[in-house]
């Protein structure tokens, strides 16, 4: 993060990880209602979000936390629990709060006041909501509303202890939140400052004595100081002696500038429109183990150059450049990486809202959240997973009354995991449902024409049907699902990522979809190989093996390329044709056997060069119809090598080997 980040930029990131432990607050609030650890973290996440947000100049931010923060203090009291109604309301709440941050000009105070409003209403108990509904307008006038409380004087001690600033902590801040009480007299006493020359910068050496009049309880006083009780000593006492008083600057003022005149801060922040993060936590060891290879980089160049003036041989240096080279990388790749449970936590609440919607008990099982991943791919992995996810709940698990005809308990499962194989990472989402229904889906393949009657199918080969454009074995069109939309773009999502998707089902168990992913998007260790005077990149994960094309073998191709692989048939496809390479190929041509969802399939070459680690540059627009290709590398002489896109071409091999049996049948039949 540089130096002149924006500070409005900064809340709005601090903010995102408050509404993040709220709602996750919230959620386990709701199967734990006893649980007061949790009920004080979300009350903690509510008071700084307030606090914070006044800050910056959110003003209608904190007003609003200040309301929601309010009504869930009786939650926190005792005085009202956390039942379900009351949970996803403040879950309403809390959305309401993200727009008015992330989204200003789209928060509509009608809707925040309405939220409120019921929010009250659920704390204060069905007493206090029938009382209220039961007054009229003549009664409101024959019955004037009660007075409001007689405000009170109370003396407030503080002494901070000496390492408060150095903690994150501004005392001028606890200030600007008790004058927002009521009208503070305040006095500072620096009798325990030392002189100049002793004084440590970073020390808090001054105790403040505040008169503050309030209409409102003690309780509110003392959570004031709800983060920083640890690092002071705090009195609060009933008296009206007023101090001997001090100018104080107001913290706000201190801290944040003002806004232009007749702006506030979060408007100005509304003009600019919200942008994604684009900053990163980084652990301080990483960025010292980078810092030791930057170093020896440059004492090895260093040499490199002296070697190079003088003429001798400078082998030696060039592979330790190289071996420094690939540990810079490994840890800036280690730097991109993040735990996948940052991802994991948003599809709690998803679940939370199917389970309302759908009217069925789900609970969602999260495995190997401390799994890492590059952080692009876990930000393009949130809408697959919701489509996924969503068809788990809605498709897949049952309704309570079917699960218990079923012999199984009314709570279904979704299980999210994640774990490393190799040099990919597998996410699996599985459910306790039904199971996929392979007859229904044959039948709906026949009806669509997408399968012709008869036609002999595999198992995995019916599951690869659910990823059609338009495929759906829903009987009615839902708010959630029966359109056809959804799976297909779930598949193209993961294709370009270069991942792949097997699905797993068993008729009255469940069904588990699979999503195998490579570590990272900007690096990928890759098979060299030569076409003609082409060169390209194979993806090393989907590489199974290398054979040699016989003459034999080439001899026989004529129409349908097979391959004998030890017993199995496999399609070639000659990447010379299909390229449209003129000349003649090598004699001793060579066979990449690769894979993609339990799919081989040959890709004949005129020489395998050797493995190679690839940086993955984008193609342009100019290139977007060439979809045999999903990206491009330079190579050591400075050429350029394209990157196949193995699923296209295995899809393209089984495309075109469907043709040739549609001939040689139309041929039979003609016979």
């Amino acid at each position: 993060m540089t130096d002149n980040a924006d500070p409005v930029e900064i809340f709005r990131q601090e903010a995102s990880e408050l509404l993040e432990q709220l709602e996750a607050a919230l959620l386990d609030l709701e199967r734990s209602p006893d649980d007061r650890n949790l009920v004080n973290s979300a009350f903690r996440a509510l008071h700084t979000i307030k606090g914070s947000g006044a800050m910056f100049g959110f003003d209608q931010v904190a007003a609003f936390a200040h309301e929601f923060e309010s009504a869930f203090d009786r939650v926190r009291k005792g005085d009202a629990a956390p039942e379900p109604d009351l949970i996803a309301i403040a879950l309403n709440a809390k959305d309401f709060l993200r727009t008015q941050i992330e989204k200003p000009e789209e928060a509509n105070a009608v809707i925040g006041m309405c939220i409120l409003s019921d929010l009250r209403k659920l704390v204060q108990g069905p007493g206090a909501v029938s009382a209220l509904a039961s007054v009229t307008p003549e009664s409101a006038a024959a019955s004037p509303a009660p007075p409001p409380p007689e405000p009170k004087a109370w003396r407030v001690g503080m002494r901070f202890h000496k390492d408060v600033l150095v903690n994150g902590s501004n005392p001028l801040l606890l200030l600007d939140e008790l004058r927002t009480l009521g009208d503070c007299q305040v006095a500072v006493d620096v009798e325990a400052t030392p002189p100049l020359d002793e004084m440590d910068p970073t020390a808090c050496y001054f105790t403040w004595n505040v008169l503050l009049e309030t209409a409102h309880p003690k309780s509110e006083i003392e959570d004031v100081f709800i983060f920083v009780a640890g690092d002071m000593e705090l009195s609060i006492e009933e008296g009206a002696a007023p101090p001997a008083v001090a100018a104080v600057p107001s913290a706000v003022a201190a801290v944040a500038p003002p806004p232009a005149a007749g702006e506030s801060a979060a408007e100005g922040a509304a003009k600019k429109g919200p942008k994604e993060s684009a900053t990163i936590r980084v652990q301080a060891e990483r960025l010292d183990e980078m810092m030791d290879q930057v170093g020896e980089l440059v004492i090895a160049q260093a040499r490199l150059t002296q070697l190079a003036a003088a003429g001798a041989n400078a082998k030696g240096v060039a592979e330790e450049i190289e071996r420094l080279a690939s540990s810079l990388r490994d840890a800036v790749m280690g730097i991109r990486m993040l735990p996948i449970g940052s991802l994991f936590g948003r599809f709690r609440r998803l679940v939370h809202d199917l389970s309302r919607d759908l009217d069925k008990e789900i609970e969602l099982i999260a495995e190997g959240e401390e799994t890492e991943l590059d952080k692009t791919m876990i930000e393009r992995l949130a809408d697959p997973l919701i489509h996924v996810i969503r068809n788990a709940a809605d498709h897949g698990l049952e309704s309570a009354e079917a699960r218990r005809a079923a012999g199984k308990g009314p709570l279904g499962h979704i299980r999210l995991v994640a774990r490393h194989a190799g040099a990919e990472v597998l996410i699996s989402v599985s459910d306790d449902g039904c199971g996929l229904n392979l007859a229904k889906i044959r039948a709906k393949a026949e009806e669509n024409g997408l399968v012709a009657p008869g036609a002999v199918l595999s198992e995995a080969e019916l599951h690869q049907l659910l990823f059609l454009p338009g495929f759906s074995t829903a009987q009615q069109v839902s708010a959630l699902s029966g359109r056809g939309v959804g799976m297909d773009v779930v598949r193209r999502a993961i294709e370009g990522m270069r991942g792949s998707i097997d699905v797993a089902s068993q008729v009255g168990k469940g069904s588990t979809f699979t999503l195998r992913l490579p570590l990272t998007l900007a690096i990928i260790e890759g098979l060299l190989v030569r076409v003609a005077e082409a060169r390209y990149v194979v993806p090393l994960t989907a590489v199974e093996e290398c054979v040699e094309l016989s003459s034999e073998a080439d001899a026989r191709s004529r129409g349908r390329s097979f391959l004998n692989i030890r017993g199995e048939l496999v399609p070639f496809l000659r990447l010379r044709e299909l390229f449209g390479e003129r000349g003649e190929p090598d004699p001793h041509q060579k066979v990449v056997i690769v894979a993609n969802a339990d799919v081989r399939v040959g890709l004949v070459v005129d020489q395998i060069i050797g493995s190679h680690q690839t940086v993955i540059k984008s193609l342009s627009k100019l290139h977007a119809d060439a979809p045999s290709f999903s990206g491009a590398t330079i190579l050591g002489d400075g050429a350029v090598a394209l990157i196949l896109d193995v699923p296209h071409l295995i899809a393209s091999g089984q495309a075109r080997e469907a043709r040739l049996q549609a001939k040689q049948a139309k041929a039979l039949e003609a016979a």
